[in-house]
Parts: structure tokens; sequence; C-alpha cells
């Protein structure tokens, strides 16, 4: 069973920066993406960025340029660095791992796990 485990946020003032870390644990497979999404009070949960078995990575319109997400296949670790923060970053953000032999045919998906959340708060 797939587990993940989130760490790295904070409270940071406007312009600062932070990194997030998810690490998974159990057998995630060759094909598989990684993902982080935050939510913020009253809002649904976003996707804020990407990455796939592959290494290709997609962003969030409003994160584009200040948002990086990398991982390390040899930690199963997935990170998000987030720099030139703005209050309206402000959420609890979580990462999301998704696996299986055709992550596009639903039913071939063997997993699909979230972690705990984490609280990102950025001061104006």
């Amino acid at each position: 069973q797939v587990q993940l485990v989130e760490s790295g946020g904070g409270l940071v003032q406007a312009g600062g920066s932070l990194r997030l870390s998810c690490a998974a644990t159990g057998s995630i497979g060759s094909i598989h993406a990684r993902g982080w999404y935050r939510q913020a009070p009253g809002k649904q949960r976003e996707v804020v960025a990407t990455i796939n078995g592959g290494g290709t990575t997609n962003y969030a319109d409003s994160v584009k340029g200040r948002f990086t997400i990398s991982r390390d296949n040899a930690k199963n670790t997935v990170y998000l660095q987030m720099n030139s923060l703005k209050p309206e970053d402000t959420a609890v953000y979580y990462c999301n791992a998704k696996g299986g032999s055709n992550l596009y045919v639903p039913s071939a998906i063997e997993y699909d796990v979230w972690g705990q959340g984490t609280q990102v708060t950025v001061s104006s």
C-alpha cells in the first residue's frame, strides 16, 4: 500500500521561499505520476504542479516561473520549491501519487493516494 508523508510547510513573508517534500512508501511501480495540489479556505482543491514518470512537468498558470516540482526517484520523494511567494498562495498543500499499468485508463489505476496536507501561510 502506497502512503505519502508531507513536510516543509510553514509561515513565510511575501517574497519568501519554502520547499515542500512528499515521501512515498510502499510499492509505487514504474508507471506513476506525482503532483501537488492546494486548497484555500472556501475554495476547491486545485492542481499546482505535476510530474510524470518521464519527468515531464506541468504547472498552474498562477505559479509558473515561481514554483518548481522535482523528484528524487531513489528516495521516492517529490519536492515543490516555492519562490516569490504571494499571500494568495496561502493554502493547505497536498501531494498526490497515482500509479498503475496505464494512468489514462481508470480500471488500470492501481492506486491514487493523498498526503495528509501541510499548511502554507504567506503574510503580506
